[in-house]
């Protein structure tokens, strides 16, 4: 099983968002060049050509003439990538979790674990971010009391 025949349910929902996405997916087509991918993900081919070399994004399809060929199932990998990425997780992870994936079901208790220990690590971070976003709210109030302070002076 390669991470592209994996169910659907292993791509949760709130990854298709089309408002996180750069691009417009193309409609009532399922074969994508690699153009057409990097427009609609953000990621240039660069990335995408070593997504798959690493083992992120296995097995694309190619044409007769080896030109690549994204599915609609490969688009959907890579917004499930794209929120990992975001998230801040090390691309070894996104590898590692890939490599659960295609080795199939028996690897759920896996995933989970890597999931779940990132999701603490974002928590984490958030926590971390929301007080830090405190201390500029704090210091951004001083600059602005002064300033109208000494603009009624």
């Amino acid at each position: 099983m390669t991470v592209m025949d994996s169910p659907l349910t292993e791509l949760p929902g709130v990854c298709l968002e089309p408002d996180r996405q750069p691009g417009r997916r193309p409609e009532g087509r399922d074969r994508f060049t690699i153009s057409e991918v990097a427009a609609y993900t953000g990621l240039s081919a660069h990335t995408l050509r070593w997504y798959e070399r690493i083992g992120l994004m296995p097995h694309v399809d190619r044409s007769h003439t080896g030109q690549r060929r994204y599915t609609s199932r490969d688009l959907d990998w890579l917004d499930f990538v794209g929120r990992l990425r975001l998230t801040g997780m090390p691309v070894a992870d996104m590898v590692r979790y890939a490599e659960l994936v295609r080795r199939g079901d028996e690897t759920f208790a896996e995933r989970e674990q890597l999931l779940s220990a990132h999701r603490d690590d974002v928590r984490r971070r958030i926590t971390e971010l929301r007080s830090t976003l405190d201390v500029l709210d704090y210091k951004i109030g001083i600059y602005s009391d002064a300033r109208r302070a000494s603009e009624r002076a």
